[in-house]
């Protein structure tokens, strides 16, 4: 399956872009892909999502009859590849560029300023959403640290006057995460923030790899504390094993997961031990029933039918939010002067105002000051092995003078 995969995504029809016929004229845009490095389990996913919006964004007309001429590469994850293919990118003058994650962002945050060029990852961190730090950065969805704050928000709501003992004590949270890893420290400070504005009763940090296979060891130190509620952290696969983990000592908690590893490979990995686990997400999961949902699955069965819908995931869901969205701005910026990059993100994604793309995101606004695409989170809980919507909380209405002086870029 991963060969055939990696082979139907090096073809030059689709890493090279010709997609449709009877357009006078294309919009060049850049993607950057992993579908052989590090991160190729859920990059390729991201990979498909991205080809298949793209082909329905022509069919439906292009940009203001324009055709999106894609070039799509895979750059393996690697620092070396992405700027080579960066500078190929401005030779051939793309005006945007759909990022994946840290490695290719960080490797190009100060290339994309310079450049005046829109880069759209789908690696969520809040630093990004701050225009002063990354004034072309932004993508369709919360950042990570407005999920976790939401999230364990949830949690306090929700499911904390449920416990017998509440009124009578604080409660308790322990956080479940790599500590050498920065990606994965990112978005912990905001969340112990947001457990420190409802009075939580914090644990000693626990340090897991995002490698891990056994993490016996480390679910004997969360016992020790007793927590009410788990925060982790780390990646999918070693979330999953300290969840089977918790679950096998009778650990006795309410688990929350960070949005990166609270997806549909969750479930296949912890199995069991995911049931009533909660988290936050930028959008609907793959084949929820949500508005435009019917086309995703459409464009997966008609561009990869070798791929089954059961194998798909939320991060198909996440490409598809990110070229909708992009979509709208070059139409903006398309028709209210020259198409360039600076025309797309000042003419185009800075004048959104509430823009909804479906898929269930959270309407976008974003801002020449704060790059932020919403401050309303989408809450999920795991029942019978699916994700089932349980909530939506609105930080920038909760919070207004936090969300406006405080948490702006982190």
């Amino acid at each position: 399956m991963i060969s055939r995969l990696i082979v139907s995504l090096s073809l030059p029809l689709i890493l090279f872009g010709y997609f449709g016929s009877g357009f006078a004229e294309t919009i060049r845009i850049g993607a950057f892909n992993d579908l052989s490095g590090a991160t190729a389990d859920i990059g390729r996913d991201y990979a498909m999502g991205i080809v298949e919006a793209v082909r329905f964004v022509n069919d439906k007309g292009g940009v203001n009859g324009k055709r999106i001429e894609l070039h799509q590469y895979d750059y393996g994850y690697r620092v070396p590849e992405v700027r080579a293919k960066y500078k190929r990118f401005k030779r051939i003058g793309v005006v945007a560029v759909l990022g994946w994650h840290m490695v290719d962002t960080d490797a190009l945050s100060a290339d994309t300023g310079q450049d005046q060029l829109p880069y759209l990852p789908a690696f969520f961190a809040a630093d990004l959403t701050n225009p002063k730090l990354s004034p072309y950065h932004l993508f369709a969805g919360s950042d990570d640290s407005s999920n976790a704050r939401a999230a364990l928000t949830a949690w306090f709501d929700d499911i904390w006057p449920q416990k017998a003992d509440y009124g009578n004590r604080r409660p308790r949270v322990q956080f479940v995460y790599m500590f050498a890893s920065r990606e994965i420290r990112a978005h912990i400070q905001a969340v112990k923030d947001q457990a420190e504005l409802f009075g939580f009763n914090i644990g000693p940090d626990v340090d897991v790899s995002i490698f891990a296979t056994d993490t016996r060891r480390q679910v004997k130190a969360v016992q020790r504390f007793q927590p009410d509620f788990v925060w982790h952290g780390n990646t999918s696969l070693s979330v999953a094993v300290t969840l089977r983990a918790a679950a096998a000592s009778g650990l006795r908690a309410d688990h929350m997961v960070h949005s990166w590893a609270f997806d549909e490979n969750l479930i296949r990995l912890a199995g069991k031990a995911a049931e009533g686990v909660m988290g936050a997400s930028v959008c609907a999961y793959y084949a929820e029933d949500s508005p435009l949902m019917d086309v995703v699955k459409l464009y997966g069965k008609r561009y990869h039918p070798g791929v089954p819908a059961t194998r798909r995931t939320i991060r198909t869901t996440q490409a598809w939010a990110n070229v909708l969205a992009l979509r709208e701005a070059l139409a903006r910026a398309d028709s209210s002067a020259v198409l360039t990059g600076e025309w797309v993100m000042k003419k185009g994604f800075e004048t959104f105002d509430g823009f909804d793309v479906g898929l269930r995101v959270s309407p976008l606004t974003y801002t020449a000051e704060d790059h932020r695409a919403s401050g309303q989170v989408n809450i999920y809980r795991i029942e019978n092995q699916q994700f089932v919507f349980v909530t939506k909380i609105d930080l920038k209405g909760r919070w207004p003078e936090k969300w406006a002086k405080d948490w702006l870029g982190w």
